[in-house]
């Protein structure tokens, strides 16, 4: 919720994987260029030099997808004659700047991954030769890879998740079994004829839904730890006046009061002076 003291940045970016290229939708004049996948401590994985775009409201964000989408790589078969070749990431990072009360800047991130999958194939149902073929092994082979990762986070055994086996999971890393929340949403065919497809398709979206992540805030380390620290001093406040003010009245003052006295008094000195001080 925006307030004075709070300012929002919003920006979005739209790319595809083609044949395990990362090709950008929304690079200007329309030419789709080859990007390279790169990971930092800071930022964890991104890719290099893809185009953004701050946006103000919806109707921006989707001129914006709505021009990439006029780009992605489609070809036809048996099956579709305008058959997705690749999948698609829209993505959108929303930054909020807040004022705290000491006068700090409190920095957060939240990122929205709009995933369009292309649907696994059949090359006896699609007729798929040439550039086809290759395409719908290339699409397999990440889908599997996908597959992969979420049996493995759903399990909760698995001590590897294998994010490296495709671009496709290592983009949506974070997505899957990171600090977010997963939602698939599955097309189906209501004709009998892809009855395989359909019951296949259940079964992969049903494994998804049982992904179960921990949420939490993103913000800078620092502020998180200075938040952590004021609710901790706030909590011992708390428990200080509810105990009559602490000190030597409560029980915490009188462990803290003996501790630090007798760690003056035994420096120095043999375990007789210590065991004469204890009875002291």
């Amino acid at each position: 919720v925006a307030s004075p003291d709070k300012e929002f940045l919003v920006r979005a970016s739209y790319l595809e994987i083609y044949n395990e290229e990362i090709l950008d939708l929304l690079a200007k004049g329309g030419s789709a260029s080859k990007l390279e996948l790169k990971e930092s401590p800071d930022s964890g994985v991104y890719v290099k030099d893809l185009t953004s775009y701050v946006v103000k409201s919806v109707k921006e964000c989707d001129k914006l997808r709505e021009y990439g989408h006029k780009h992605r790589k489609v070809g036809a078969t048996l099956m579709n004659d305008r058959s997705s070749r690749s999948h698609a990431i829209f993505a959108v990072t929303v930054e909020s700047c807040e004022v705290m009360p000491d006068g700090r800047n409190s920095i957060r991130v939240g990122k929205l991954n709009m995933v369009d999958l292309a649907g696994s194939e059949r090359q006896t149902k699609t007729g798929a030769t040439g550039d086809r073929l290759k395409e719908a092994t290339r699409i397999n082979l990440s889908l599997s890879a996908l597959g992969n990762c979420i049996s493995a986070l759903v399990d909760g055994k698995s001590s590897h998740i294998p994010y490296r086996d495709s671009k496709l999971t290592r983009l949506l890393q974070d997505s899957l079994g990171g600090n977010t929340k997963t939602v698939m949403i599955a097309n189906l065919g209501p004709a009998d004829y892809n009855y395989d497809e359909t019951l296949s398709t259940l079964r992969y979206a049903n494994r998804a839904k049982n992904i179960q992540n921990k949420p939490k805030i993103n913000e800078d380390p620092k502020d998180a730890m200075l938040r952590e620290f004021q609710e901790e001093i706030q909590r011992l406040k708390d428990r200080l006046a509810a105990g009559g003010g602490g000190g030597e009245g409560g029980p915490g003052g009188e462990r803290v009061v003996e501790k630090e006295v007798f760690v003056e008094k035994v420096i120095g000195v043999s375990e007789e002076e210590v065991q004469r001080i204890k009875e002291e």
